[in-house]
């Protein structure tokens, strides 16, 4: 990943890298499942973690990111519950879903709080139009 020098107006949000994190962690994890869990689990949680890694970047360089936000809380919910259940299946330790929920949690705050300031300032008038593609 490219590195950033601290307070350059080029360096990606905190919650983008914290994900990024999550997401090759997660990862690291899903190569490690059983071949017969890879299919129903890991399959499930790499795409969704990539798929809120991707929606984050939108956010980070769009104008309009309130529904971009509100996606990745979902999905982040989603993953909650998809991790929950792989614990049960028992292709997560207690131990690697207690670090994954804790990690979650914090993502999913700072995303959360995110959405609430990108909505008001899109409700006030303050966000500037997409340009056309």
């Amino acid at each position: 990943m490219r590195q950033f020098s601290k307070g350059h107006r080029d360096e990606p949000p905190v919650l983008l890298v914290k994900w990024y994190d999550v997401t090759r962690w997660l990862l690291d994890r899903v190569d490690a499942f059983p071949k017969n869990q890879r299919f129903i689990f890991g399959q499930r949680l790499a795409d969704r973690a990539m798929n809120i890694l991707e929606v984050l970047v939108e956010a980070a360089y769009s104008h309009r990111k309130a529904n971009l936000l509100a996606r990745a809380n979902r999905d982040i919910e989603i993953l909650r519950w998809l991790v929950r259940m792989a614990t049960d299946r028992k292709v997560l330790t207690p131990r690697q879903y207690e670090h994954c929920c804790l990690s979650l949690a914090e993502c999913g705050r700072m995303v959360g709080g995110w959405w609430k300031q990108a909505a008001a300032k899109e409700r006030a008038g303050d966000a500037p139009r997409e340009e056309p593609v």
